[in-house]
């Protein structure tokens, strides 16, 4: 007889190693679970089981249809079974029992038919009976007594917790879709429960408690211990809703044998099946799925968002289809009680998307602004990676409150745990740490007590949010009129819509214009046109007038700005840039500071469509949550004294070392931020990874001196584009040898495109002499075009202006390493985003000084290689001699009695 929880628990879980074999370990608890609960119902049933069905017989004799009530009161349960047989009883005929097993089992009430129906289980027992493993199990789970006064309620719910947790692990290649850590629970319910000293120790306090994605019901069942282990007395409503059959089949099942309300656990999709239309909650606890399409329910889900608006769950807007994370957190802020009614809080685990994911006019964005505007959002949580056991990324716990207490309000609490963890003992999938009872309590004692510290940040809301403006610069074109750009008007739609006979002569008449001719006045070069075509008795409408315009114009940024017919310049829609201004700032303010400056007669485009939807005013408004760079720090690199130091090491230190200073901060960025003078009088750049700049030196946006052009990959099923081709392509794999820092130019590229595939995607063939940037994957990775490039959207590419030359630039970013790190963002791809890129700010000394920059680090650099050099060579001469030394001494060749230290310092 089994007499204790463990003792229970381990016997059930052995009953499993029946299984080996014509199971995997991952479908065991197919078996294993619904068979526990099943024995537990029959313990349940088995003492009023004569009442029941004396009952049953007298309400069939009366024709009575609905018998549930009656058989419930009967059996003094919300569960009841009409048929004769216990576990005994079909152990007792052997050669029957899947047929008898499957008609106790559909003799049970409707509510828990439906708990076997999602399970499967009909189809379990036909496996098992195939191979004759049935009996046995029965046999089995019948030797274990599971009846409520051998095991109370609450045993039984750690017992069957235990079970799901051990089989959950056990199958760690799906855990992740339904099962939480139960360290991440606990902690999440800590931090809503925080606030809640009242329902922790008021006799009979009652709260309800939901999570819209319960999978197997960790997070409830966690809730209710928690409140139960501080105050017995308080009741603890839980509800939930799943839409995965198996686990809504285990958490219902776990409500039934807790003794609960397994009613309140609702099988459906949240999204288009709402279990809970009309009901408010006052704590809500969710770990959805990361990144999970919601695309199947599209059509609702918009439909709503636009008919109903805030009335319904997704007002404040709809995220990209392929994450429906932020559609969880909206339908839990839609249960909220009102803050007169006592409010709810929130928490919700989700990867790193949600935090910055969409631009200011995204779902997103708009979803962020409105939670932050409401001022619901109390804290975010930023846990270690491995915590889970189906992904490694890093994790965020959100903590929401409709009702905070005065000291937090207009507040938001970030929390960075990335380094708080242990290591296991032994991996389960991709979870390798776990937090500790230390580590749960500390953290929730920092969100308690919401201090700035090394792990906390308390930040304004409005601090997250920025306007984005558009800058646009004027259109300077210059035009040339030669015969390859007369044949291109055959390209031209509003041309070649003209009768033949009209386009030759307009070619004709074009021809007679002096080839050689330049103009930097596009109104000069109209005026020559028209007059030409006047001549040839020709009278053309104005869109023939922009085609010419098109062909043969050009930009050139010395030519006359190109005017309207007002006088007014009109834009460039290349140049045109968008920047982010912090909120707080006005946008004319910013520009005259930060823009005007660097940008000749640029101006801030004021159209209303580039005015906030919301407030009117100038810049769309978007938020974004850059929640690691609250926590980075600048760190003094050492600079030059560094190497002094490290070059005081030996062996492998010493080439690591030097390669180190090479690629890294100190060397390089002594120089391209302080110069190669000494004595230089000083400044503050405001820029933290720059720090201080010669006075005489401006520090500008770096797209204010190269231009920024992005990169692009056509269709990669279309062979047209990758035959035949021979313009090179950059691409990562072109990457690895600039990883050192020791080469500069990129002469060839392992990939090529065609011409057609360049015109089939969004990149250009960027000139000779562009520097390259990797954002993604090998972020950080630069190098300078050897010839015309195009390159993939893995690169920023910035073509040099006349302020700076392209090896100056690239030694800036070789310098940048530790702003690389700070703007790095990717729960699954490390990657800088072109918003953060656009907003690089460069030192920028003199045209004649960069070059003397170049030079000095090149002659630097040049020297270290050759020490390197030197250093390998010593190293494996050094290696050399340890073999050979152990060589003679094994072999007899060398007499290891006699000091041999003399030798060997000589020698080395």
């Amino acid at each position: 007889m089994v007499e204790n929880f463990n003792e229970k628990a381990d016997f059930i879980w052995s009953i499993a190693d029946l299984l080996r074999g014509d199971y995997k370990q991952s479908e065991y608890q197919k078996v294993i679970l619904p068979m526990t609960v099943l024995r537990r119902l029959d313990c349940v049933t088995e003492r009023n089981k004569a009442d029941v069905l004396d009952r049953y017989e007298k309400l069939q004799s009366q024709g009575i249809e609905n018998v549930a009530p009656a058989l419930k009161k009967a059996a003094g349960e919300k569960v009841y079974n009409t048929s004769e047989y216990t576990f005994e009883t079909l152990c007792n005929d052997p050669d029957d029992i899947a047929s008898n097993l499957q008609y106790y089992i559909n003799s049970y009430d409707e509510e828990t038919r439906e708990i076997f129906d999602k399970f499967d289980f009909g189809h379990q027992i036909q496996r098992l009976d195939e191979a004759d493993l049935l009996y046995q199990i029965v046999h089995e789970f019948a030797e274990i007594d599971l009846h409520p006064d051998v095991v109370p309620n609450q045993e039984m719910g750690y017992i069957y917790e235990e079970l799901i947790r051990k089989f959950s692990e056990l199958s760690n290649e799906t855990a992740g879709e339904h099962f939480t850590p139960r360290e991440v629970i606990e902690l999440m319910v800590n931090l809503i429960f925080d606030e809640d000293d009242e329902v922790l120790t008021e006799e009979g306090a009652v709260r309800t408690v939901y999570d819209p994605a319960c999978g197997t019901g960790g997070m409830l069942s966690v809730a209710e211990d928690h409140v139960r282990g501080f105050n017995e007395e308080a009741n603890l409503h839980v509800f939930g809703q799943e839409l995965n059959p198996e686990s809504y089949a285990v958490c219902n099942s776990d409500m039934l044998i807790k003794g609960q309300e397994p009613e309140n656990i609702i099988y459906g999709n949240s999204f288009t099946q709402d279990g809970f239309p009309d009901r408010k909650f006052d704590y809500m606890l969710s770990n959805p799925p990361f990144g999970v399409s919601w695309k199947k329910v599209k059509d609702h889900i918009e439909r709503e968002h636009e008919e109903q608006g805030f009335a319904g769950r997704f007002g404040a807007g709809t995220p990209r289809v392929n994450d429906g994370a932020f559609l969880f957190l909206q339908h839990m802020i839609s249960k909220m009680k009102p803050p007169e009614d006592g409010g709810s809080r929130i928490a919700i685990v989700f990867n790193g998307s949600p935090l910055f994911n969409g631009g200011p006019n995204s779902g997103e964005s708009a979803i962020r602004r409105w939670i932050i505007e409401n001022d619901w959002l109390e804290g975010i949580v930023g846990l270690p990676e491995n915590l889970f056991y189906n992904t490694g990324i890093r994790t965020y716990i959100w903590v929401l409150s409709n009702d905070k207490p005065e000291h937090r309000e207009g507040k938001v609490q970030l929390i960075d745990t990335r380094d708080l963890y242990e290591e296991m003992d032994e991996s389960l999938g991709e979870k390798r740490h776990k937090l500790s009872e230390e580590h749960i309590n500390e953290i929730t004692r920092i969100f308690g007590d919401l201090e700035a510290n090394g792990r906390s940040r308390v930040v304004d809301g409005e601090e997250f949010g920025y306007r984005r403006i558009v800058i646009d610069q004027p259109l300077r074109l210059r035009f040339k009129v030669t015969e390859e750009r007369i044949e291109a008007l055959d390209d031209e739609r509003a041309f070649t819509n003209r009768d033949e006979d009209v386009q030759e002569r307009i070619k004709e008449a074009l021809s007679e214009i002096e080839e050689e001719k330049v103009w930097m006045d596009r109104e000069s070069f109209l005026n020559d046109v028209e007059l030409k075509l006047n001549m040839a008795g020709l009278d053309v409408r104005k869109s023939v007038y922009n085609a010419i315009e098109r062909v043969m114009g050009e930009r050139d940024p010395e030519a006359e700005i190109c005017r309207d017919g007002n006088g007014n310049p009109e834009y460039d829609s290349d140049l045109r840039e968008k920047e982010r201004v912090p909120l707080g700032i006005d946008p004319h303010d910013y520009f005259e500071e930060e823009v005007a400056p660097y940008l000749e007669n640029a101006w801030i485009n004021e159209e209303s469509k580039y005015h906030d939807d919301k407030d009117g005013d100038l810049g769309i408004v978007g938020y974004e949550i850059n929640f690691d760079r609250f926590f980075f720090e600048y760190t003094d690199s050492g600079g030059l004294p560094r190497i002094n130091t490290q070059l005081n090491s030996v062996g492998a230190d010493v080439v690591s070392g030097i390669e180190g200073l090479i690629s890294g901060e100190s060397q390089i960025q002594d120089a391209v931020t302080k110069g190669v003078e000494e004595d230089v009088p000083m400044k503050d750049s405001g820029v933290g990874w720059i720090g201080e700049v010669p006075e005489h030196w401006d520090v500008v946006r770096t797209r204010f001196v190269a231009r920024l052009e992005s990169g692009h990959t056509p269709d990669r099923s279309n062979d047209e584009y990758w035959e035949n081709t021979n313009i090179p392509w950059v691409t990562t794999s072109d990457i690895k040898p600039f990883r050192k820092g020791k080469k500069i130019y990129l002469n060839d590229t392992k990939h090529k495109i065609s011409q057609l595939g360049l015109e089939n995607s969004g990149a250009r063939l960027l000139p000779e002499g562009t520097v390259f940037l990797s954002r993604t994957a090998s972020v950080g990775f630069s190098g300078i075009m050897g010839q015309d490039m195009a390159t993939s959207q893995d690169f920023a590419n910035w073509v040099c202006g006349d302020e700076i030359i392209p090896e100056y630039l690239l030694y800036v970013f070789r310098s940048m390493d530790s702003e690389f790190d700070r703007l790095t963002q990717g729960s699954t791809h490390q990657t800088i985003y072109m918003p953060d890129i656009r907003s690089f700010k460069t030192p920028l000394p003199p045209i004649e000084e960069q070059r003397e920059i170049v030079e000095y680090i090149q002659s630097q650099t040049d020297q270290l290689w050759d020490l390197i050099e030197k250093t390998e060579e010593t190293m494996n001469l050094l290696e050399q001699r340890r073999k050979a030394l152990i060589n003679a001494a094994v072999t007899g060749q060398t007499n290891v009695t006699e000091d041999q230290d003399d030798e060997l310092e000589t020698t080395i």
